[in-house]
């Protein structure tokens, strides 16, 4: 048995039931095999099980009182994974799936996209069970005002600074942030993804959509390609997916599908900015299913209870391009299967882990150009990490400049991905271990350097 894979048996006997963590620290590893035999000095330091294990693993209750003044329980979390090269840094997660498996498993995958963005960000993450879906806008703030009278010990401007997630928009950044201001008498960048008004970035909601679709049209210049005329499916109908939609409009493709937990929606005229804009106003402010979009305009086919990728492997519906943009595992081998038989040559993960390992086998062994999360949709934690130095400078960039460095950080990210993979004996079009290589040779760096603390 490998070194490696000692170490990832190690870590599934002191880590049982977590399967999510268990699937991202086995894709990670497995990539990093040529780094062994080139860097003792991380097997004599202990390195890779260093990395594994987390800094310190925050569980907390949150009780809070609902609108018919009942007192509801949830569960908090913070897991901070590694500084080595900044402040822990990584999303607030509130959805009911959330536990410490999927928890760790975001963690653990931000170590490395933090790393590739070349900006100085350790990883972490956090969240809770609680559901924002179907409250009023009450109960979420005292939702998140209880969330905050514990999380308040453990973040700061410079030890760890969330940002918003699944379930976590502007208006829950907003009410975290301003109780975390009244109770800290302080106003500082302890949260990214605020709002313009205080202390946002321009492009912030944009960043992670448009950086997958960033990414996915570098990968497509290696082959001579763009996504002009291309036929895109986009999974989801939050933020990111909103916004990827908005960037392939920009280039000149067309979407065709989105996506809620209720059903998929397929348009094959394509869903243009009119569209979009109608999009956006029932999810981020009527807070409304996508079956809606289907009654308001003709010729839409809504999918009840089908995720985008059951459609178009039912349907046999042709796609250039798939962004999944939902949430971890929802591409299984059929899915991809499907997708490579009905000519996708292109896959740009919005979400974190959303292909699953024999998913991601067969785009390899296929040779679609395939963006693992960690690297694709890095856009988002990029403008979060340019959030922090516009709040430390007390500056606000025009929205030009931040797209322009939101650009050139997915060019470089592209670049280092690829370099990774050809110097560690990997084809240039493996994106996973390239990713997987370039993030984490800066962060074992850095662990070495500080000697084992």
């Amino acid at each position: 048995m490998s070194y490696l894979k000692e170490v990832i048996e190690k870590t599934k006997e002191k880590n049982p039931s977590q399967p999510e963590f268990i699937q991202a620290v086995e894709e990670v590893l497995f990539s990093l095999e040529p780094t062994v035999e080139r860097h003792p000095e991380f097997v004599e330091a202990a390195i890779y099980e260093r990395i594994i294990e987390p800094d310190r693993q925050i569980m907390f209750r949150v009780p809070w009182v609902d609108d018919s003044g009942k007192v509801q329980v949830n569960r908090g979390f913070r897991i901070q994974l590694n500084n080595a090269i900044g402040p822990y840094k990584g999303g607030l997660r509130f959805h009911p799936s959330v536990n410490l498996s999927i928890i760790k498993f975001l963690g653990f995958e931000q170590i490395f996209k933090n790393s590739l963005t070349t900006l100085p960000m350790g990883g972490g993450k956090g969240g809770s069970d609680f559901d924002p879906k179907g409250k009023s806008d009450a109960e979420v703030m005292r939702f998140c005002q209880a969330f905050m009278r514990e999380l308040f010990r453990h973040v700061g401007a410079d030890t760890d600074v969330p940002a918003g997630d699944i379930g976590v928009g502007g208006r829950e950044i907003g009410y975290l942030y301003g109780y975390y201001k009244k109770i800290c008498n302080e106003h500082t960048g302890v949260l990214t993804g605020k709002g313009l008004e205080y202390g946002g970035s321009l492009i912030r909601p944009e960043a992670t959509g448009y950086g997958a679709v960033y990414f996915a049209a570098e990968m497509l210049a290696t082959v001579h390609d763009t996504l002009e005329d291309k036929v895109v499916a986009v999974s989801g109908s939050g933020n990111v997916a909103q916004y990827s939609v908005e960037k392939i409009n920009q280039l000149n493709g067309k979407v065709i599908s989105l996506s809620d937990s209720s059903g998929t929606i397929i348009d094959m005229k394509g869903i243009n900015k009119v569209k979009l804009d109608y999009v956006m106003d029932l999810k981020n402010n009527r807070r409304g299913r996508i079956k809606e979009y289907a009654d308001k305009y003709p010729d839409v086919v809504y999918y009840e209870g089908k995720g985008v990728w059951d459609v178009i492997r039912e349907q046999s519906i042709k796609v250039d391009i798939a962004l999944p943009c939902a949430t971890q595992n929802e591409i299984d081998e059929e899915h991809a299967l499907a997708l490579v038989k009905n000519n996708c040559n292109c896959v740009s993960e919005g979400a974190n882990m959303p292909s699953t390992p024999k998913a991601i086998d067969i785009f390899l062994d296929n040779k679609v150009l395939y963006a693992p999360g960690k690297a694709a949709n890095a856009g988002g934690v990029s403008v979060s990490g340019l959030e922090m130095s516009q709040n430390s400078m007390k500056l606000l960039w025009e929205k030009e400049e931040v797209d322009d460095r939101l650009r050139i950080i997915m060019k470089n990210i592209h670049e280092s991905c690829r370099h990774a993979a050809e110097t560690y004996g990997f084809d240039q079009r493996n994106y996973m271990a390239g990713a997987n290589i370039a993030g984490f040779l800066k962060v074992a760096k850095a662990m070495l350097a500080y000697g084992v603390i």
